[in-house]
């Protein structure tokens, strides 16, 4: 396969040196169980997967963006009992973030789009802090499975593993699904206290109390076809918002 020039990992430095990047995409995931039939790095495969075909989008539309590496770590407090979970905490996130902004900022790249596979990263505080002390970048964060109506593709929802994530992976890496007979059925308990259980409470749910096959959502109706038409929709959305943001002015983007 012919490397693509708005994948990072794939560029030479000779097509970079002599292409006028204006927006990059850092991709972040997690590293945590997916009940028992999808793999650990459902998260890094899907942000993988999802930015480089929005990406992809935008270039053809004529916006010089570029991938950076997935960031495959992230905030898994609550599974910290569940075997080669993997946590990164928040300030280490931000840290990580400060030296890529940095980065990119010395360089002339002043867009940044974080784009979220993982439930429990939140990074909005983060941009408000980093912002503020870079204020030439614009950044802005995207929670990928939130952009398209999960209701017009899937029958049941899906909160980790079922329906909507099990039909993603059956389009990105099929061959890494067990078949869905080995599959939980994603059941999860609710929080006995009523603001909790409503959510307009929060506060961090401890897994392995919530679900007994690290699922939440069953995804015994998942397909391969309801994943590609959500996945068709989500990337065309991102690549759109990709192109119109790599091309406009960040210091004149109010009506």
């Amino acid at each position: 396969m012919p490397a693509r020039p708005f994948i990072l990992r794939e560029t030479t430095w000779k097509t970079i040196k002599e292409t006028d990047y204006t927006l990059a995409i850092l991709p972040w995931g997690a590293t945590e169980a997916h009940n028992y039939h999808l793999p650990f790095g459902t998260d890094i495969m899907e942000s993988d997967y999802i930015a480089a075909e929005s990406a992809k989008i935008a270039w053809e539309a004529g916006a010089r963006v570029i991938v950076l590496p997935t960031v495959p770590f992230g905030v898994n407090t609550g599974q910290m009992d569940i075997k080669l979970t993997i946590n990164m905490n928040p300030t280490t996130q931000s840290a990580i973030l400060r030296d890529v902004v940095d980065s990119l900022s010395g360089q002339g790249i002043r867009k940044l789009v974080l784009l979220n596979s993982h439930g429990g990263n939140d990074f909005r505080q983060m941009v408000r802090e980093i912002q503020l002390r870079n204020p030439e970048m614009f950044i802005c964060t995207i929670n990928w499975w939130q952009i398209v109506d999960q209701k017009k593709y899937f029958d049941e929802a899906d909160d980790h593993a079922g329906e909507m994530e099990t039909s993603v992976m059956l389009n990105i890496a099929p061959d890494l699904v067990l078949p869905l007979s080995e599959a939980g059925d994603g059941k999860a308990r609710s929080f006995k206290v009523s603001g909790l259980r409503e959510r307009w409470v929060w506060t961090p749910r401890l897994w392995t109390k919530v679900t007994e096959d690290t699922g939440v959502g069953n995804p015994k109706r998942a397909t391969p076809e309801k994943g590609l038409g959500y996945l068709k929709a989500a990337t065309e959305k991102i690549g759109g918002f990709l192109k119109e943001l790599a091309l406009a002015d960040v210091n004149d983007l109010y009506e």
